[in-house]
């Protein structure tokens, strides 16, 4: 293999890779997953010195504070990378999984759960899924294609190293983790294209890249979505809660597809509610964008433009609608939402129940924030993305939903009449 290897030398060598996975135990797999928890706590000061220079050339940029954020490592994130290695190590192995039954003339069907092969992943400044992509695929007994984005090019080059390192150190396939050389924006569309060669692509980052990808792609995609996620405030909410819950959704990190970006209040407590969170919004400066109604209210908040209701901005903004009841409430969420997360804060059951019901999304809360959209939340030690679709896999990615089934038949020479 050349120095620089081109992309379909590196996906050759992923499927090879892959072939051995699917045939090692889970006790093998655990191994490497330990040794590379361990790599990534060794290795600290390593990883910061290159997050450190990607930061640099980040701010000269000028990406945005919320971006930036999403590309920052710190030891604490680090350490929280390696947690997520742990958690993932301990997860049960869905390979090999099975259930079975017989017929009644006699065959033996056993349904097992087997790796999907060679995953792909796309995705922009977020160093964090380097890790979680390879651990969710290695555990799950796939090999992975890692092409991250150019602004956290020397973060994820350690890190990518940092694994492949501790797959040798365990005697495992090296191949098995691997970052594509090619950083051009055309590999993009050559991933897109390579089927048979690549079993599943995951794009993980902004509309323009999900879009491109799901346009160009022959392979199978794993689409995760945009989230443009609401909370609504109805009328029967606890209004403390309330914007507990909108500080949280929107501040906590605004640079995630599960933050808050639109927020719509019923207009029974709205001449309540509305004046707390301007107070603790212009506390923890995010801006915001309100319909005339709300502006009456608001007086310091920005008119917002029909545009601004379909916008997921990633940032310390956040768009302010007032709406008479809930219907009008679903009415919106349903002409604006992407189907990640939505949240109503409501003390009535009912009410609940019908938001939870008719909202169309991968998941739907009541009285809690649309932050915990999150596969390490959700219990699955890390996730891969989250998918905004409805077939194969839907919320978020973890080990089950990298992996398919086959069927093995056993008989005694039966024939179909």
């Amino acid at each position: 293999m050349s120095e620089k290897p081109t992309l379909l030398e590196q996906a050759s060598a992923a499927r090879k890779a892959a072939r051995l996975l699917a045939t090692l135990p889970g006790s093998a797999k655990d191994r490497g997953l330990c040794a590379m928890a361990g790599a990534l706590r060794q290795n600290t000061d390593e990883i910061l010195q290159a997050n450190a220079r990607d930061l640099e050339s980040g701010e000269a940029a000028r990406m945005s504070p919320a971006l930036l954020d999403r590309l920052r490592l710190t030891p604490e994130r680090v350490e929280s990378m390696a947690r997520g290695v742990d958690k993932v190590r301990d997860l049960p192995d869905p390979v090999g999984q099975e259930e079975g039954w017989t017929r009644p003339n006699g065959l033996a069907i056993r349904r097992i759960r087997v790796p999907l092969g060679v995953v792909a992943m796309i995705y922009e400044a977020r160093p964090n899924v380097t890790v979680e992509s390879a651990i969710l695929a290695f555990k799950s007994g796939n090999a992975c294609l890692l092409r991250g984005s150019t602004s956290a090019v020397n973060s994820n080059r350690v890190l990518t190293d940092l694994l492949r390192q501790s797959l040798q150190a365990s005697g495992l396939p090296v191949e098995a983790i691997q970052a594509v050389a090619d950083m051009n924006r055309e590999a993009i569309d050559e991933m897109a294209r390579m089927r048979g060669m690549i079993d599943c692509l995951i794009p993980r980052g902004g509309a323009e890249l999900i879009q491109r990808v799901v346009r160009t792609a022959s392979v199978p995609v794993l689409e995760t979505g945009v989230g443009n996620c609401h909370l609504y405030v109805h009328s029967q909410g606890d209004l403390d809660m309330a914007l507990a819950l909108a500080l949280n959704g929107k501040t906590q990190r605004p640079g995630v597809c599960n933050a808050l970006e639109t927020l719509l209040v019923d207009r029974a407590v709205a001449p309540r509610f509305l004046p707390m969170l301007a107070a603790a919004m212009s506390e923890r400066g995010v801006e915001l964008r309100a319909c005339p109604e709300a502006r009456e209210h608001l007086p310091e908040a920005r008119a917002a433009s029909v545009e601004d209701w379909d916008t997921e901005y990633l940032d310390l903004i956040l768009a302010v609608r007032v709406v008479p009841d809930l219907p009008a409430a679903l009415e919106h969420i349903s002409r604006h939402g992407t189907g990640h997360s939505e949240a109503i804060v409501t003390g009535d059951l009912d009410a609940a129940r019908r938001f939870q019901r008719e909202v169309d999304a991968c998941a739907v809360y009541v009285n809690a924030s649309t932050r915990f959209t999150d596969g390490e939340e959700f219990g699955f030690g890390a996730e891969i993305g989250i998918s905004t679709q409805k077939l194969h896999a839907r919320g978020p990615l973890g080990l089950k939903e990298l992996t398919t089934t086959k069927y093995l038949v056993e008989g005694q020479g039966q024939v179909r009449p």
